[in-house]
């Protein structure tokens, strides 16, 4: 999977979904059809570089930075991990749902860019997505 292409802002007003501030701006990223189940865009808004996912029909938005080292964190793999278990023991789990840095592997939830088994609170900016008329929307 590799960044698409970045689309501008269509410049047409919208009414804001439910539970979105106001502040929020309204992008188009692509038609549904264009981000099939599997894949990513990466898109600029507002001089920031977000990284748009498709996982199993579910539609996830993060900021493209890791809070490490400031990698292009959307161009990772996504997947499962570890889980926390008895020494000598291999629990996986979390499939499809764990974002992995490509530079030094941290790994961040999709829905809420937590940085995993970290109790510090260090997290990456996620953003919603919803659907309207056939198009993706990003609302950052």
């Amino acid at each position: 999977m590799h960044a698409g292409e970045v689309f501008p802002e269509q410049g047409r007003a919208a009414p804001e979904p439910k539970g979105l501030s106001a502040a929020a701006g309204r992008h188009e990223v692509c038609r549904v059809d264009e981000l099939a189940p599997g894949t990513r865009r990466i898109v600029e808004v507002r001089r920031r570089s977000i990284g748009v996912f498709n996982v199993d029909g579910n539609y996830y938005a993060l900021r493209n930075q890791c809070p490490h080292k400031g990698a292009p964190l959307c161009e990772g793999t996504i997947g499962g991990t570890f889980l926390p278990s008895a020494p000598h023991e291999y629990v996986y789990g979390l499939e499809a749902s764990v974002l992995r840095c490509p530079w030094h592997g941290w790994e961040f939830e999709l829905d809420n860019g937590q940085l995993l088994f970290d109790d510090d609170g260090t997290r990456v900016k996620t953003y919603p997505v919803t659907i309207e008329d056939g198009m993706v929307i990003l609302h950052a």
